[in-house]
């Protein structure tokens, strides 16, 4: 497959009658990663059932591979890793290519700091844009070195190191990017490494490294959280089942809440409360959502999430809450445009380094549709109308989530919604556009959506 995604796909989505049935999402994008580094990093053989094949992990494979780990995709749909043990990678021949996938450079940025090897990171070009350096900070107090010195954007490359020095590592932002790197790297050092956060970000992280046998602790400190490592112990691999991403699932319940009559039920999906933020304010606007048959797989919180239509009304989103719904804050602005009232996002400064300017580009796209909307410093502002006109053609920027968020408002808007490219849908969610048909939502492609209407008016 290619690291990158296909050429530009321009799509439109259109008023849709009722939306219903019950619908499995890919697995999470967070865990996937996570499963196979660690697997990669763990003696004897990971088996993971559920991984998400979006071109996100894909990317994170063939470092994997390109790196000595086996990794193979079996004939019943599970993936097998084959680990080398800590510290058994070897030098890449080429580049390392993680296209569009922030999340898995930074996270094997701390990888390849515990090895003595060279390897070159590199990406698409909206991953070349992000900054790297509060990842690169604390792994180069660590020992990493940078050929490129001075610089903090991809592409780079990373001098990692046999011995590194463990670090106790106190979080400027919540951000389990930059905390996962840390604790991987750590894996490495001889001693303690600590991470210590002020507000508790996503915990996959921790909860895999304990799964796979680290001696890992997580402790309340002034007010946060300190999570310890110790360095230099043997993990072993493990059977890992990926749950649903919550963040995919997102985009099918907020359909479901602004399509007339409609009821959707997403099944196994993670409900992680690192996770759930953008649930927990849907029932703050008086979504009818629910968590049924919850349980526990692989160490994490799974349930199947039915959601109904309903009538939304704006709320305040308290900045302590982004870390738990970063990524839905583009979908919670586009149903904010349908809430009676005005809705406040606090805190969103983390969204201006996204995979685009996020802040900007729902704000754009929104006017653009004939909302109501704007950003000051952190913060975004939507009043929501009792229709919204659409209509307009969205720049998603190579957004994912923009192209998502815009297609599932253009359900709902008295005119087409239009994204300019949907091909980077498949860099986290490739069955979004199919999924969203099986439950009876209208995208299609514009050229297609106007040769219907035409044989219709001739039949």
């Amino acid at each position: 497959m290619s690291t990158h995604a296909a050429d530009v796909r321009p799509l439109m989505s259109r008023k849709s009658g009722r939306l219903q049935g019950a619908v499995v999402v890919p697995g999470d994008k967070s865990i996937s990663h996570r499963a196979l580094i660690l697997g990669a990093l763990a003696e004897g053989r990971t088996r993971i059932t559920g991984l998400l094949e979006a071109e996100d992990i894909l990317c994170t494979a063939r470092a994997l591979e390109a790196l000595g780990a086996g990794v193979e995709r079996d004939a019943d749909g599970a993936w097998t890793v084959t680990g080398r043990g800590l510290g058994g990678l070897a030098a890449p021949a080429g580049d390392l290519d993680f296209g569009n996938s922030g999340t898995g450079a930074r996270l094997m940025m701390g990888v390849v700091a515990g090895h003595p090897l060279a390897a070159r990171f590199t990406g698409d070009a909206s991953l070349q844009k992000r900054p790297m350096g509060r990842v690169l900070a604390p792994l180069q107090s660590m020992g990493l070195a940078i050929e490129e010195e001075g610089r903090n954007t991809l592409p780079l490359t990373l001098v990692g190191t046999g011995d590194l020095v463990p670090i106790s590592y106190r979080l400027p932002v919540p951000s389990a990017q930059v905390k996962s790197a840390v604790l991987l790297a750590g894996l490495f050092a001889s001693g303690e490494t600590s991470v210590i956060e002020s507000e508790k970000s996503r915990d996959h992280t921790e909860k895999m490294l304990r799964y796979f046998g680290a001696e890992i602790s997580v402790e309340p400190f002034e007010g946060g959280l300190r999570i310890a490592l110790e360095g230099r112990r043997t993990l072993q691999g493990q059977p890992v089942a990926v749950p649903g991403d919550p963040s995919s699932a997102a985009f099918l319940v907020a359909a479901a809440l602004i399509t007339p009559a409609s009821d959707i039920l997403v099944k196994n999906v993670l409900v992680n409360p690192t996770r759930t933020g953008f649930y927990e304010t849907l029932a703050e606007m008086g979504a009818d959502i629910s968590f049924e048959n919850e349980r526990e797989v692989s160490g994490e919180p799974v349930a199947d999430i039915r959601a109904r239509t309903s009538e939304l009304r704006g709320v305040t989103v308290p900045a302590a809450r982004a870390p738990s719904m970063i990524d839905e804050y583009p979908m919670l602005a586009a149903l904010a445009t349908l809430a009676e009232g005005e809705t406040l996002m606090e805190g969103l400064a983390e969204l201006r380094v996204k995979e685009s300017d996020r802040l900007a580009a729902m704000v754009d796209g929104l006017v653009a549709c004939g909302a109501i909307a704007h950003a000051r410093g952190d913060t975004l502002t939507v009043l929501g109308l009792p229709k919204v006109r659409g209509g307009a053609t969205i720049k998603t920027h190579m957004d994912h989530r923009i192209a998502m968020s815009f297609l599932v408002l253009g359900l709902a808007t008295e005119e087409p919604v239009t994204v300019d490219d949907a091909s980077m849908i498949a860099t986290s969610f490739p069955e979004f556009r199919t999924l969203m048909q099986q439950v009876g939502a209208t995208l299609d492609e514009p050229g297609q959506a106007s040769n219907e209407a035409r044989g219709k008016d001739h039949e």
